[in-house]
């Protein structure tokens, strides 16, 4: 494992916050991206603003982009070209019923790994 793995910690007037929180984040970023998609129609630099907004100020656009194009090769999301008033036209994507599903995975996943760090944290496991 690199020393890339081991990044501090920084306590900061509102917090704590992680270098590289992207790093620890990369398991979790399509769920949040699909959580996103699930709640309205949007595109990309939509969701990224969206997760900056959420206070992952580390993840750029290449990053979920990256993320669309495999939510797309996967068949999770439905894609329609709208026109924009600031170039060409936008990719704007929603789940389709595969998505959705995987979606529910994911918070079922995401359940159990938070429930089972929880209990240890707690000592009680």
């Amino acid at each position: 494992m690199s020393n890339a793995s081991y990044k501090s910690y920084k306590i900061a007037k509102g917090g704590i916050t992680l270098e590289n929180l992207t790093e620890m984040l990369k398991g979790v970023l399509e769920g949040c991206v699909l959580e996103i998609i699930s709640r309205k129609e949007t595109y990309g630099y939509e969701i990224t603003r969206r997760l900056n907004a959420l206070g992952f100020t580390d993840v750029v656009e290449g990053t979920v982009y990256t993320i669309l194009i495999r939510l797309e090769k996967n068949k999770l999301v439905d894609i329609e070209k709208k026109p924009s008033d600031m170039g060409p036209p936008r990719k704007f994507f929603a789940l389709n019923d595969a998505g959705r599903e995987e979606l529910r995975k994911f918070w079922e996943k995401w359940e159990f790994v938070a429930s089972k760090i929880n209990e240890l944290k707690e000592g009680k496991s």
